[in-house]
C-alpha cells in the first residue's frame, strides 16, 4: 500500500462540510494532515455542484477516489449516479446502506440483489464501477449463507464489486482478512475502521491502530486481492474528527505503507 492510496471518507467529518466554505476549509485540513484522496459521503447534494467539489479537491491535491450515493438513486435511478460520478471525475461509488431492505423476506432481498446487478451493469456500460458497502446487517443467514455471501454470489462480478468495511465485518461475526481474500479481483475499495471495547463491555470505533484489528494482515490480504483504495472511516469520534483522522493517518503512514 502506498500513501497515495490512503483516503478519508468525508462521512467522518460530515458536520464540517455543510457549506461551501466549510468544505473548502475541511479539504485544506485533510491535505495538511497528509491525505491525498477522499471518498465523498455524508454531504448533502445541494451544498455544492459536483464540478465545484471536484475543483476544490483538486486545488488541495485530493483525488476523489469514490462516493456514496443515495441508495434509491442507485437502485431506481442509476442514470443520476452516472451523471454525478462523471461530473466529479470519479470512477467508483458504493451502495451505502440497505435502507428498507428486509433480509428476512425473500422478495425484499431478491429485489435488492437484482437491482444492484442491473444498476452495476448500467454503470459498467458507462465506464464506472458499483460496489457494495456492508454493515453487520448482511451477516444474517438464510439457506446456510450470510446475506453478504448471497449478494456477491448472485450478482455478476463485472456488475458489483466490494467495499468491505472491516469494523462491521468483525461485528457481524466475520473475519475481515478472510473476506478480503474471498473477494479477490472484486475488492477495489476497503474501509479501514478499527474495533475496540471500553469499560462496561461497550464496543466502540477506534482510530486505526488503536483498537484490536490486525491491519497488517488485513491490508496484506486486500492488496493481494487487488485493492486500489484504503479508506479511513470513523463514524463517531471522541473529540474533533480531524484529530482522529490524523491519528489514523499517522499510524497508517508509520506502520502499514510500503
Amino acid at each position: 500500500m502506498k500513501i497515495e492510496q490512503v483516503a478519508l471518507i468525508t462521512y467522518t467529518i460530515r458536520d464540517f462540510i455543510k457549506t461551501p466554505d466549510d468544505f473548502r476549509t475541511s479539504m485544506e485540513k485533510l491535505s495538511r494532515i497528509g491525505y491525498r484522496a477522499v471518498q465523498i459521503s455524508g454531504m448533502a447534494h445541494d451544498v455544492m455542484p459536483p464540478e465545484e467539489i471536484a475543483s476544490v479537491c483538486a486545488d488541495h491535491g485530493l483525488t476523489i477516489c469514490a462516493t456514496h450515493e443515495p441508495g434509491d438513486w442507485i437502485l431506481d435511478e442509476p442514470g443520476k449516479v452516472v451523471d454525478r460520478l462523471k461530473a466529479l471525475g470519479c470512477r467508483y461509488t458504493a451502495y451505502p446502506f440497505p435502507s428498507g431492505v428486509d433480509f428476512g423476506d425473500a422478495d425484499s432481498r431478491a429485489s435488492l440483489i437484482r437491482k444492484l446487478d442491473q444498476a452495476g451493469a448500467l454503470l459498467r456500460e458507462n465506464g464506472l464501477v458499483l460496489a457494495y458497502h456492508n454493515h453487520n446487517h448482511e451477516f444474517v443467514k438464510w439457506d446456510g449463507k450470510t446475506a453478504l455471501e448471497h449478494i456477491y454470489d448472485e450478482t455478476d462480478p463485472k456488475n458489483l464489486q466490494a467495499e468491505i468495511d472491516t469494523y462491521w465485518v468483525q461485528l457481524g461475526g466475520g473475519d475481515p482478512v478472510a473476506w478480503c481474500r474471498r473477494l479477490k479481483n472484486r475488492l477495489p475499495l476497503l474501509h479501514l475502521k478499527d474495533v475496540g471495547v471500553r469499560a462496561g463491555n461497550q464496543t466502540i470505533m477506534h482510530e486505526i491502530g488503536y483498537g484490536n484489528l490486525d491491519f497488517k494482515a488485513i491490508v496484506a490480504a486486500a492488496e493481494a486481492s487487488g485493492c486500489e483504495w484504503f479508506i479511513v472511516e470513523q463514524d463517531s469520534c471522541p473529540g474533533d474528527p480531524f484529530d482522529s483522522a490524523k491519528l489514523s493517518f499517522d499510524y497508517i503512514k508509520a506502520n502499514l505503507v510500503a
